[in-house]
């Protein structure tokens, strides 16, 4: 069993990432678990807190999650064509103290997929993720992409995917990015 940490980048409720981070859970194969990690609790990095406090125990019980797990599943918004600055806080935080990141991100898998409301799904978002991803030695999926435009249609009140289509993608997406993840495993 390959096992993978998911994060949704947004703290929103109703947050769209966060359903298509549930429904990537209901369509992946049984050989992946994904084990659903929260951002809710991460502060706004501050150096001074770090150097008064150390990196607060959240964040630590996070990177130990994310050192024993194969993989990464980030799903991520689009912000101003970017990064959200609330999910890029959570790795300002994971990367600390800096000597930690080969022991948490060394060459692990790393998938990016992404929802928005606009037409353009999350490509620029995914896009900026890649240098800190480098930073970070991990080691990116490069097979297929998935990004979800107008999510407000693809979502139900509830956060349920109904998008027989994005449906479809999305497992062919989970099923490739499992068998990555198990290659680099075996590795």
């Amino acid at each position: 069993m390959t096992r993978v940490v998911g994060i949704a980048g947004s703290r929103r409720t109703g947050s769209f990432n966060q359903a298509l981070l549930r429904a990537a859970v209901e369509v992946a194969p049984e050989t992946l678990q994904i084990e659903v990690a929260s951002i809710a609790e991460i502060p706004l990095y501050d150096g001074d807190f770090e150097t008064t406090n150390g990196v607060p125990d959240y964040v630590t019980q996070l990177k130990e999650r994310i050192a024993a797990a194969d993989g990464l599943l980030l799903v991520t918004p689009e912000y101003n064509s970017s990064i959200p600055g609330v999910f890029k806080n959570v790795f300002d935080w994971l990367s600390r103290p800096s000597k930690d990141i080969p022991r948490i991100f060394g060459s692990k898998p790393v998938a990016l997929m992404g929802a928005t409301p606009g037409l353009g799904g999350t490509r620029m978002a995914q896009a900026a993720w890649l240098p800190v991803l480098r930073t970070l030695g991990t080691n990116p999926w490069f097979g297929k992409q998935l990004y979800v435009p107008g999510a407000g249609q693809v979502f139900d009140a509830n956060g349920a995917l109904t998008d027989e289509k994005i449906r479809k993608l999305l497992t062919d997406y989970m099923a490739a990015f499992a068998g990555f993840a198990a290659f680099v495993e075996k590795r």
